[in-house]
């Protein structure tokens, strides 16, 4: 008796786990930048930029998360790119795709590389192609990176993030790696792949153009 009260003493003293979300229904919505949202912007919008804010789209959308439940992210695409986007990441939802994070690139200050390796899943960044001085199709809101680390940009014997090299070899298949029916869901709305590319892969990369 004594040793199942010291038991039962024992495991009320070890604080609970936080709850899992359970996913429920997929849901979306899109509004135009406003004041706060282009205040929080200030590091992936900059004068010089080749789309205006008013082109810009604040979307928000259910995601499944690497715990397995439901959360709720955030990116910034174009306005003619918004139901692309919330409809390919509904059908990611439906198959339980984990994604590790979503959030604005301007919680890393604009850095594509901190983002990256932080594993975050975002679309709108007003930069170059990496090693270019022509724009990015981020820097248009018409391209999304997912998964960087398990889908890493690799390209002159570089891996980006570095923390995504043991994700360069794509076999076998793990977790959060792109898979098919991902290609696929952004496929359906005309959208290409970067694991496409001839002379680099970039395996995180989904833009309406294919480049």
């Amino acid at each position: 008796m004594r040793r199942l009260l010291a038991l039962a003493l024992l495991l009320a003293a070890v604080p609970a786990l936080p709850a899992r979300a359970t996913p429920g229904p997929y849901h979306w919505s899109s509004k135009p930048i406003d004041s706060k949202t282009a205040a929080r912007m200030r590091y992936s919008y900059h004068s010089g930029c080749p789309v205006a804010l008013s082109d810009l789209r604040y979307l928000t959308m259910s995601y499944i998360g690497w715990d397995g439940g439901g959360h709720t992210g955030e990116m910034v695409v174009h306005a003619n790119s918004v139901t692309a986007v919330a409809n390919a990441f509904n059908r990611m939802y439906d198959q339980r795709f984990p994604i590790r994070r979503m959030r604005l690139v301007d919680d890393y200050q604009g850095s594509d590389d901190r983002s990256m390796a932080d594993d975050n899943t975002s679309a709108f960044n007003c930069r170059a192609v990496s090693g270019s001085s022509g724009w990015s199709m981020h820097a248009y809101g018409q391209a999304v990176d997912v998964n960087p680390v398990e889908n890493p940009y690799v390209h002159g014997g570089r891996v980006d993030p570095p923390n995504g090299k043991a994700y360069a070899t794509r076999s076998p298949a793990r977790k959060g790696m792109v898979t098919r029916d991902v290609i696929g869901d952004f496929r359906v709305h005309h959208w290409g792949w970067g694991g496409y590319f001839t002379n680099s892969k970039d395996w995180q990369h989904f833009s309406r153009n294919g480049k």
